[in-house]
């Protein structure tokens, strides 16, 4: 089993940058394609960004592409998002998740294992 800690969250101003961490425990996080994933008030969940469980692989939505960058450290366990010339609408709740049975990456929330509790981003006008 795969817990995940969401971290770095805050207020910014547009135009701003923040990078979000997600720490995994348990030894399946090396074996995981990873994800982040975004919910703003009254909205679905979206996806934003994946890399494969090696890290060779991106794909980003067409709103974090040029701007956010994911990544992932195996031997830290950690996974990251740089986010940069964060926008108003860029405003939500983020989530990391963790697949164990797509290790290439998903744009598909019912195909992600395991899910952190999410990191508030504000980002003010």
């Amino acid at each position: 089993q795969v817990q995940l800690v969401e971290s770095g969250g805050g207020l910014v101003q547009a135009g701003g940058s923040l990078r979000l961490s997600c720490a995994a425990s348990g030894r399946t996080f090396t074996n995981s394609a990873m994800g982040w994933f975004r919910q703003a008030p009254g909205k679905e969940r979206e996806f934003v960004t994946t890399i494969s469980w090696f890290g060779d692989s991106t794909y980003y939505a067409d709103s974090a592409k040029g701007r956010f960058t994911i990544s992932r450290d195996n031997a830290k366990n950690t996974l990251y998002l740089q986010m940069n010339s964060l926008k108003p609408e860029d405003t939500a709740v983020y989530y990391c998740a963790a697949s164990k049975r797509y290790g290439s990456g998903s744009v598909w929330p019912h195909e992600y294992d395991y899910w952190g509790q999410g990191t508030q981003v504000t980002v003010s006008s």
